[in-house]
Order: structure tokens, then sequence, then C-alpha cells
């Protein structure tokens, strides 16, 4: 027992070297959380087999139970030619989980009175006051028409992606290409954001509002709003009413460069099935240091560390609440993190919330988890998940795209739930 004691005290430590402490959320010991140190060390080893067959570079693996972190891994390298190990403290591009940061957001203005879910966007963003929808002319795939939309596009659309808005592959994909909006990657753009949405307002959208969950650039309109609606830039909100007050001191949309060293490079998966450094044009390889630093992108704009994310999702864990620092009211959390859209989602066997994926039938999601869970991911092939019920935070981040064939991403619940093996004690 005393040897099994020291090899998890050895395995705790070996899990933080160099988090900064005033930045960590409370950190204890797998068992006294309920975690097993040793079926943990299979999580972490997924990874490095992943890494050791050079399907990654690397990744950071966090894991919190009742407010606890007991994982805190850094795996790999954050740079294979330069041989730079990963560290805890590394940046990472978080592409679509900024999308949750901007959906809190939302909230937030919501509970001060400024926002509703009933509002049309056209209340702030007056161009989508009269949207359009492309459709097929003829059966046979010949030129598009353009249908007037039925109704007004609305913040519940948005956040929940019934808005009828792609990144432009639907029906008038030359249209967006010829508009420069085609996409979800913004940050070489040399514009603001809430001009670059209006100017989206004009092409014809892929559904009517309500009808359809289409993924696009729903959250990206959102951040235009929240700038309308709070009066300042979407960066100096963020910075303002979430990043400062829960202490997420590496979260930004364009990184500092004192900060250049810590960004992990973007890796892709080639047709050899092995990474390759991915092209400098590629998805912000530079252009979250050197670019334009212009078009602040609430759909996929941000970048974080592992540590900084954790401690987002631990504050909606706590009902909006973080060391005393509170975000949103629980009942706010609550409408958040419930299925808002019915069976338009994944054919009904996933919910999805207000920028969430939501379990509510734990046999239909095929998965394991809990009802209630809420989750996302990232193009870089991270990925996110909450569970209520457990009490749970687990997240990685990498940069990797594209990931080809790869099935980490299904893999990753399995690694972390077969880790539980009691309660979190009261």
């Amino acid at each position: 027992m005393q040897i099994r004691r020291w090899l998890a005290v050895v395995l705790f430590l070996a899990l933080f070297p160099s988090a900064p402490p005033a930045q960590n959320l409370p950190t204890a010991l797998p068992e006294s959380v309920g975690v097993s140190g040793v079926r943990l060390e299979r999580l972490t080893g997924l990874f490095k087999e992943f890494i050791d067959h050079e399907q990654m570079a690397g990744a950071v693996v966090a894991v919190a139970r009742g407010g606890r972190l007991v994982c805190l891994a850094p795996i790999g390298r954050m740079d294979v030619e330069k041989n730079i190990p990963m560290r805890a403290g590394t940046i990472f591009r978080l592409a679509s989980m900024s999308k949750a940061v901007t959906s809190v957001s939302a909230v937030i203005l919501m509970e001060e009175g400024r926002l509703r879910l009933a509002d049309p966007v056209s209340r702030f963003l007056p161009a989508f006051r009269r949207t359009s929808v492309a459709v097929p002319a003829s059966s046979s795939g010949g030129p598009i028409g353009v249908i007037p939309a039925k109704r007004e596009i609305t913040i519940r659309d948005l956040m929940t992606h019934t808005a009828g808005i792609s990144y432009g592959d639907g029906p008038a994909v030359e249209q967006y290409r010829a508009a420069g909006i085609h996409g979800w990657y913004l940050g070489d753009k040399n514009e603001p954001v809430a001009p670059l949405m209006e100017r989206l307002a004009a092409l014809p959208f892929d559904a009517q509002p309500g009808e359809r969950y289409v993924y696009g650039y729903g959250t990206d309109i959102l951040g235009a709003v929240i700038e309308k609606a709070s009066g300042m830039p979407l960066d100096q909100f963020f910075r303002t009413r979430i990043f400062e007050p829960l202490k997420m001191t590496d979260s930004c949309f364009f990184l500092p460069p004192e900060k250049r060293g810590r960004l992990a490079t973007v890796y892709s998966i080639g047709q050899n099935g092995r990474i390759a450094r991915a092209p400098e044009p590629l998805m912000g390889q530079g252009d979250y240091v050197d670019g334009p630093r212009a078009c602040f992108s609430g759909g996929a704009g941000l970048l974080s560390t592992a540590m900084d994310y954790a401690r987002f999702l631990q504050m909606l864990l706590n009902g909006g609440e973080l060391e005393g620092i509170r975000i949103l009211s629980p009942k706010s959390v609550e409408m958040m993190t419930v299925n808002q859209v019915g069976t338009l989602y994944s054919n009904g066997d996933l919910g999805f919330g207000l920028g969430f994926e939501i379990i509510t039938d734990l046999g239909r999601a095929g998965r394991p988890g809990s009802v209630g869970q809420y989750s996302w991911g990232s193009a870089y092939y991270s990925r996110y998940f909450v569970d209520p019920q457990e009490k749970l935070v687990a997240l990685f981040l990498t940069q990797l795209i594209p990931a080809g064939s790869m099935d980490l991403n299904s893999r990753f619940p399995y690694l972390v739930y077969q880790a539980l093996v009691g309660n979190v004690p009261r």
C-alpha cells in the first residue's frame, strides 16, 4: 500500500512539471476524488502511442474532478523540427472551441438585459433585416435560385446553428468565394468582424431560419452582435468580462510577440499517414502573431492554454462561478446546456444547446458519458467535455489539421471514463 501511494505521488508530481501554480485549479491525488491513477496512465499512454506512430506531434491533456485537477500532462513536442518539448503552458489555436466563450459572452449580456434569445439579429446588425436562401433551380443541379427568408434570424438561431448559415460550402459556394467570405478561418482578414458579417448578410444562405442545423458563421455573427450590444470590441469584452476575472492569463485573439515561443506548431497528416509541418499560410501557422490582427473571430479565433480553458470549463461546471468570481448564474448555465433544437441535430441522437453538443439519451449517444454532458471540439483536433453528474472536466489540446482518419477524438472519452472508479467525496 505504501509503495502504491508513493507511486501515485510520483505520477501526480510528474503531471505538473511547468504549470504556474497561481493559475492552476486546486490539485489532488486521483484516488482522493474517485479516479484511478493507474488507469489515468492508459489515457496518457494512448496519446504517446499516436505520437510514437508520428500521427501527432504532441498534446496537453487535462482532467479535473470535483474541481480538483488530477491530470495535466504535456506529451510529445510542440515543435518537432526544433525538438521543443510540449509544456503545460504551451499556447494553442482553439478554432471552434472559441464558440463557447462567445456564447457565454452573449448570455452575460442577456443577464444584463441587453440581449434576448428572441431578439432579431437586425436589432444590432441592420443588414440582416432581410436575408435570402439559395435553392437549386432544378433537380439536375443547374444554377441556383434565391428566395426570401421566411422570417428574420434571431440570436437563438445563431447560438444553436439553426440560422441556415454555413461556412460558404452550400449551393452558393461560388458567390461566397467571390465575396472573399469562405471557410471558418478569419485570422488573415484585414477587416473587423462586424462589417465582414454585415457583408455576409447579402449572400444567400443554405436553409430557412429554424428549419435545419447548419454549422457555420453563426457564432462570428454573434460576436459582431456582442460588440454592438456591449459597445466594446470583442477582444476587450472577452478580456474584461471573462479572461481577467477567471485568471485566464494566456487567452487572447492574437499573441503578444513575447509569447511567440510558446505557440505550438501546426501539423498535418500527409498521404503517408504521418505528420508534416503545415505550410505557413495554412490555418494560422503565423497569422496569430504576424497577421493583420484586425478580425476578432468569435467562432474560431482564440488562443489559449489547457489550464486557462480548464478554468473556463470549471466555471461552467460550477454553475457560472470560479474561486468566488461569478460570471453567470446557475440558471443561465442550465439554459445553455439543455437541448434547444429538438431533433434537428445529429438526427436526434444528441441535442444541441446554446453553443454545446448535449447528451440527452445515453443509449442514443452511443458513447461513454452521462445525460447532460456537454462538449465540443476544434478544427485543430482538440476536444473537451463537461459532465455535471460526474463533476468532471476533460480536455486535450493539439494542433493537427487535417487529421486524416485518426480516431483519437472518439477514443478519448472511453479512456477518461474508464479511470473513474468511485464517487467524488462530499
